[in-house]
């Protein structure tokens, strides 16, 4: 890998920490420079929707209620590249271990990783705002869109409830784990030379920062 190419063709790849924007900055991303936006997540579902033979693979291991390991996982996002060697894009949700990083390494060019970068007491914050109506799976945040009741849901009238993985204590051990697994992801493109970090509180923070960067070094052929 290298820094950034001239090549029209342009590969990026967006990290960051649950309730980090990403999805708000990916789909930003996708709208103003019209890359393909990938996610790991959607893909393992579609593959397995298509029953191919990593899909079913790995839906082995998810019915067992295992991970699905890195060399399936892997396997799944190369096939799906494979099929768009003449088109940019954005891989969001991959890679979420070093191995799977080294692996796509070896089979893909990508010219910027870039990494959200937000403070703990913001995503703790954020995350705690959230409370779900359970049968629905209808979510609302007392911050960005409250139910007209506080407490109720919008529809049904029935009561909201504040998951426990939403809970500060809950969220913070799940920003921990996510920072010892990305740790050694970050080091390894920074050693490539292709790590971009972004800091901020907030997404409209971060975001004309992105679009400011993105703008200089996607070509313009593009």
């Amino acid at each position: 890998m290298s820094a950034l190419r001239s090549s029209p063709i342009f590969r990026a790849i967006i990290l960051g920490a649950p309730a980090s924007g990403k999805g708000t900055i990916s789909s930003r991303i996708v709208r103003d420079f019209k890359l393909k936006h990938l996610s790991g997540g959607d893909l393992l579902r579609s593959q397995i929707g298509a029953k191919t033979e990593v899909g079913l693979m790995a839906k082995t291991f998810m019915d067992k209620g295992s991970l699905v390991p890195d060399d399936v996982m892997s396997a799944l996002i190369i096939n799906e590249l494979a099929l768009l060697k003449q088109h940019s894009w954005l891989l969001d949700g991959f890679p979420r271990t070093l191995k799977q990083a080294e692996t796509l390494n070896q089979n893909e060019h990508v010219d910027v990783v870039i990494s959200l970068d937000v403070p703990e007491e913001e995503i703790v914050q954020r995350i705690a705002g959230r409370w779900t109506h359970i049968s629905s799976g209808r979510v609302y945040n007392t911050e960005f869109n409250p139910p007209k009741v506080p407490g109720i849901d919008d529809v049904t009238g029935e009561k909201l409830i504040q998951r426990d993985d939403d809970k500060p204590e809950a969220v913070r051990q799940r920003l921990q784990t996510y920072e010892a697994n990305i740790k050694p992801i970050l080091e390894f493109y920074d050693g490539h030379g292709i790590l971009k970090l972004f800091k901020g509180r907030f997404t409209n923070e971060i975001w004309p920062k992105v679009h400011g960067f993105l703008s200089e070094s996607i070509p313009k052929s593009n």
